[in-house]
């Protein structure tokens, strides 16, 4: 039987010229790297964030597809897009899922595993 399996790769990166920390504002971007690493096709239907701060405030976001887009990903293909996440904190992360279709309609979730979003030398 034929497999979906997906590698999900991430970049972040403080973005200083958006934010305002004297208002408590900073603001990540992150890149994000979807390849098909399976049997099977599959498209990205829609995604669940689960955004968490230092202050350990929790906020889910969902969507459909990514960056406007629901790329419908060949075995041995990838997606890449970069986006942003606004946080009132220097610290936060984020984690989720996307939710993908077969060509032939069945449905599957694939993990984002979490990653971090901080200012440069406030982690180790």
């Amino acid at each position: 039987m034929a497999t979906t399996a997906f590698s999900i790769q991430v970049q972040t990166r403080y973005v200083p010229e958006q934010s305002d920390p004297d208002k408590g504002h900073y603001l990540f971007a992150y890149t994000i790297r979807i390849q098909n690493v399976g049997q099977v096709a599959g498209q990205l239907i829609s995604r669940h964030w689960i955004i968490a701060d230092a202050n350990n405030h929790i906020e889910e976001v969902r969507g459909l597809g990514v960056v406007g887009n629901q790329p419908l990903l060949q075995p041995g293909e990838s997606f890449e897009y970069t986006s942003a996440c606004p946080l009132p904190t220097t610290v936060g992360s984020m984690r989720g899922t996307y939710h993908f279709v077969t060509e032939q309609g069945a449905p599957f979730e694939v993990t984002i595993p979490e990653f971090a979003l901080a200012l440069p030398r406030t982690l180790h």
